[in-house]
């Protein structure tokens, strides 16, 4: 079994699996040196869980998410077939990315975000990034099929999940995992909205098998938010509701391709509460691992996982975080204890440090 190459000097996901995607010399390259982000050992959930669990930390690319992987894919293939505008729905981390892709290719982005349903961290992306921001009177899913309609009607790309250029760049974190690993993990769990990410995960660790990558491949284990759960329901949600802006999503484009992931691979779409999304949220901070709010869904999950026992003692997890904390500050905030003002004497700042 032979492992994928790293080459010294070839950054960025494109030149790193220039093989492994559908790519030419005629290609122009839109990169900002995304992907080989960490794997990160986490001896807490092990020892909670009595596995081998390791966090994806997704957040540490360019823009601090997994989109970036999709968005050089996605703006490169736009540039190369001539298109000089890009639109995008997004919950905010697909806007982000699709500007700061879009501003480094030189086109105008468009973006349609739900009114008052995107972290701010995430929308000051898009704006510095220049990106024609339009705010949609509705949720995610109305604003998606605007983008349709406009891909459709005008010469323009759309860069959604939809977008099959997407799922094959985001397919490469899979085969960071790997490398990693030096084999597929038994068990990879995430977070579902869209629905991309996972399904382009599964893509990935097959391709590893057909390459001779990996010998095995793992079971996939996909987690909504309670309020947000169409898949696990079996029908879309017209108002979802969840804490996790970037999972709150009533009706995936990728629907099927999850549900193909988890069947095909032995696994399971499930869903946590809120609730359990924010404790996950805390517990990962406290480790020194910052995500937001959706990321932490797939760590509710490993927990919902182990306290039913759905867990094989020993197994190697894999835990994906799709996104950086300071992309929704807000929670980060809300939830933590205020700064104390202290004179500026040393003897009370040992006192607040029970030092004195």
């Amino acid at each position: 079994m032979t492992g994928p190459l790293t080459v010294a000097g070839k950054r960025g996901i494109i030149r790193r699996y220039l093989d492994q995607l559908p790519v030419s010399a005629a290609t122009p390259i839109v990169t900002l040196d995304e992907g080989d982000t960490p794997l990160i050992f986490s001896e807490r959930l092990s020892q909670e869980t009595g596995a081998e669990v390791w966090l994806k930390y997704e957040g540490l690319n360019p823009t601090g998410s997994f989109k970036d992987r999709g968005m050089t894919m996605a703006i490169s293939k736009a540039l190369e077939e001539g298109s000089k505008v890009v639109v995008c729905a997004s919950t905010g981390n697909t806007s982000a990315s699709a500007a700061a892709y879009a501003g480094r290719a030189g086109m105008v982005c468009a973006v349609l975000i739900p009114e008052g349903n995107v972290a701010l961290g995430k929308l000051a992306q898009a704006l510095v990034h220049g990106a024609r921001v339009l705010e949609v009177k509705g949720n995610f899913d109305q604003a998606l099929e605007l983008t349709k309609q406009m891909a459709d009607e005008q010469p323009i790309t759309l860069v959604n999940s939809v977008n099959p250029f997407r799922i094959e760049g985001q397919k490469t974190a899979a085969f960071e995992v790997v490398e990693a690993l030096g084999r597929a993990p038994d068990l990879h769990v995430m977070p579902v909205g869209n629905a991309g990410n996972i399904t382009a995960y599964w893509k990935g660790y097959r391709e590893a098998i057909d390459l001779g990558w990996s010998d095995s491949l793992p079971a996939m284990f996909g987690f909504q938010a309670d309020g947000a759960n169409p898949i696990v329901t079996g029908s879309p949600i017209a108002s979802p509701k969840t804490i996790a802006t970037a999972i709150r999503i009533g009706n995936p484009a990728s629907w099927s391709g999850a549900t193909d992931a988890a069947n095909d691979s032995g696994g399971r779409i499930s869903s946590v509460r809120d609730k359990e999304i924010l404790e996950a949220y805390r517990s990962l901070a406290a480790e020194g691992v910052f995500v937001e709010l959706a990321s932490a869904a797939s760590v509710a999950g490993l927990r919902q996982m182990a306290a039913e026992k759905r867990i094989p003692p020993g197994a190697t997890v894999v835990c994906v975080l799709t996104g950086h904390g300071l992309k929704d500050p807000d929670w980060a905030i809300a939830g933590a204890p205020r700064p104390l003002t202290v004179e500026a004497s040393i003897g009370p700042i040992l006192e607040h440090l029970d030092l004195a």
